[in-house]
């Protein structure tokens, strides 16, 4: 039980902890560095190394997602259950499955728009339909991945109080 419970941890912690050093470091740092000059294409070369940097991500994700509910449901099976095991299993499950929208569903979305833009969305005109659904897309998107760092973080408080 030890090594399942340790395995969903060391994934639960990774994802997390990727998703929040993502969220938190690299994108700033990318768009201060890059899309902070004025030099014509620098917040286009940002976004393409992010969202590169984001799909690799995805992966890992995907990954740690199937490792996590794979260590829960070894566990809840050949027992003992953990405590609340419904709503960790639940937990586990909405995050990877808001994970495989954003990789599977958003993310391809916001690259095909971006393709067809051919500049930086924050180039156009605040109200351009094109700008609009980009920003509407991220918005999706950022909320998509904070599903796995809340519901990362719910787990990890109730794995360490018990």
């Amino acid at each position: 039980m030890f090594v399942l419970r340790y395995a969903g941890l060391v994934a639960l912690t990774i994802w997390v902890g990727g998703l929040i050093a993502l969220g938190g470091v690299a994108a700033p740092a990318i768009f201060d560095v890059l899309g902070g000059s004025h030099v014509a294409g620098d917040r286009m070369l940002a976004g393409a190394i992010f969202g590169e940097t984001l799909r690799r991500f995805h992966l890992l994700g995907y990954g740690c997602a199937g490792i996590l509910i794979a260590s829960l449901m070894a566990r809840g099976v050949l027992g003992p259950r953990p405590l609340r095991f419904a709503g960790r299993f639940a937990v586990a499950c909405a995050m990877g499955l808001a994970m495989l929208a954003s990789g599977l569903i958003v993310s391809p979305r916001i690259a095909r728009l971006q393709a067809a833009i051919g500049a930086a969305p924050s180039s156009l005109p605040p109200g351009d339909l094109r700008r609009v659904t980009f920003g509407r897309l991220h918005a999706a998107s950022t909320g998509l991945l904070f599903v796995p760092v809340f519901g990362g973080l719910l787990l990890l408080y109730r794995e360490m109080k018990d």
